[in-house]
């Protein structure tokens, strides 16, 4: 049975910002509550529905006392009592810890690694892929950096992915892919194998990452596209580094005043990312074992493209249907990974 306690606390909560939204809350905690009322919104409707089949079950077994009432409680019962370890399960999750990014919009960035054009190449696959899922799901992609290859790979490409729940989503897709298949350059029929990492991370608003002016350094440059066409004739390129940590982005858009809020919201973004791993590093003494960690350096998935198959090495799933899966179609898989992630918090709460 789930402790009462608790429960009563997350209701009174949700109705507390629920009243004080009501009553017109001040405009400078409007969004506050607002984002705390929406995240408990859904934990309180599974509680009242855990608490009316508790109510129910309780009001059917008083009614096997009465002669009247006992064959139509008989009849109840089962069904009551059948509904409520899945109204329980179903809580346990309600009451996972959550992600306080899971809301947030994403920045993806993709690379090619080892390979050399067959990893651009490969690269500029992963974009498709996630371009197309996130047409499958509503989302809306807006491309911040790209950087292409003479033969139409990606040397780098940043985007910004907007939509319901889609950092808690797209979170899991972080780290190395690796691709083996023969590549269009290859005459002897060999297959290769190249990879590409791949580095999901939650936007950062401007108030929760204070980067002072000292701490930057803006450099201008001359854009140029793939192969050094379509060149820029004016410095409108802009890189920022950040000196403490020697993080650096690029923007490359024809206007040199967009460029500089790209990469500020991209440097952002980066910062916060790097808070949330030394935050993570600090409660976990071994980041890799969990699913969904984002660890750059982890090989987390193989498309081999002479079998029509695809391997998620960290729950070890295969799929024999690539070809869906390269056309956008990422939910099974996805959806396996968060259910291993829930798996394993519902662990440790037991533990």
């Amino acid at each position: 049975m789930l402790p009462d306690d608790r429960l009563h606390q997350i209701t009174d909560r949700f109705e507390y910002l629920e009243a004080r939204l009501n009553a017109g809350a001040a405009a400078e905690d409007i969004a506050r509550i607002s984002r705390e009322y929406a995240e408990l919104k859904p934990v309180a409707a599974q509680i009242a529905a855990y608490r009316r089949l508790r109510a129910d079950i309780a009001e059917a077994e008083a009614m096997l006392a009465d002669p009247e009432l006992r064959i139509l409680a008989e009849d109840e019962l089962p069904r009551l009592r059948t509904a409520l370890p899945a109204a329980e399960a179903a809580l346990q999750l309600a009451l996972l810890p959550k992600d306080a990014a899971d809301a947030r919009p994403a920045m993806i960035e993709i690379r090619p690694g080892t390979g050399g054009d067959e990893a651009a190449l490969f690269a500029g696959d992963l974009l498709r892929m996630y371009t197309r899922y996130t047409e499958a799901k509503g989302w809306r992609l807006e491309i911040v950096d790209l950087q292409e290859t003479e033969l139409g790979g990606i040397r780098e490409v940043i985007a910004r992915i907007e939509g319901e729940g889609v950092f808690a989503r797209l979170k899991f897709e972080s780290g190395v892919h690796r691709v083996q298949r023969v590549p269009t350059t290859e005459s002897g029929g060999r297959i290769h194998t190249s990879a590409a990492t791949v580095a999901v991370l939650p936007e950062a608003e401007a108030v929760e990452i204070d980067i002072p002016a000292t701490d930057i350094r803006i450099d201008t440059m001359r854009a140029s596209g793939a192969g050094g066409q379509h060149v820029n004739t004016t410095d409108s390129a802009v890189r920022i580094t950040h000196l403490p940590t020697g993080l650096m982005v690029t923007s490359s858009e024809k206007s040199q005043h967009r460029n500089r809020e790209i990469a500020m919201q991209v440097m952002r973004a980066r910062l916060y990312d790097l808070e949330r791993r030394r935050a993570a590093d600090a409660m976990a003494a071994d980041r890799k074992a969990q699913v969904g960690s984002g660890d750059r350096s982890e090989r987390i998935r193989t498309y081999n493209f002479p079998q029509g198959r695809m391997t998620d090495h960290r729950i070890n799933l295969t799929l024999y249907r690539l070809d869906q899966i390269m056309a956008g179609d990422l939910d099974e898989i996805i959806d396996a990974l968060r259910a291993e992630a829930q798996a394993r918090l519902l662990g440790e709460m037991d533990g």
